[in-house]
């Protein structure tokens, strides 16, 4: 690895230390359902988020759900103190196709029709409110 290279990756690494964030990978879901329900907690403070996803009816809502648990435990664990109500929250949260697996089905006359089962991968970013009102002063 070059020395630009190396630099490089240092700098990307020193700015994920301070990033809290969960990343879900091959969800066994289409990524349209699973956009469906990142947009309905986008932006919102985590504890409103995890209510909102606790009475959603999707079944995506629980995985979502589980890895928001986690980002909110991976930034206590990097600040070493707990969560409070109304100081986090969710800055980005994105869903990107993953694999998709090809198969195919039975049709009439000898055919088949393929059916495509899709993945995608969840990101889920967090920060805390008072740094964004920083950021933009």
């Amino acid at each position: 690895m070059s020395a630009r290279k190396r630099i490089s990756a240092e700098k990307r690494k020193e700015a994920r230390k301070k990033v809290s964030f969960a990343v879900l990978r091959d969800v066994p879901t289409s990524p349209r359902k699973m956009r469906y329900v990142a947009d309905m907690v986008r932006g919102m403070e985590v504890f409103k988020a995890l209510g909102v996803l606790k009475f959603a009816n999707k079944e995506a809502a629980a995985r979502v759900e589980k890895l928001l648990l986690s980002a909110i435990s991976n930034w206590e664990q990097k600040n070493e103190r707990k969560a409070e109500s109304g100081e986090l929250f969710i800055k980005t949260i994105t869903v990107d196709e993953g694999s998709t697996l090809k198969r195919l089905r039975p049709a009439p006359q000898g055919r088949g029709h393929r059916i495509r089962k899709r993945s995608n991968h969840v990101t889920i970013v967090l920060d805390r409110i008072d740094n964004e009102e920083k950021e933009q002063n």
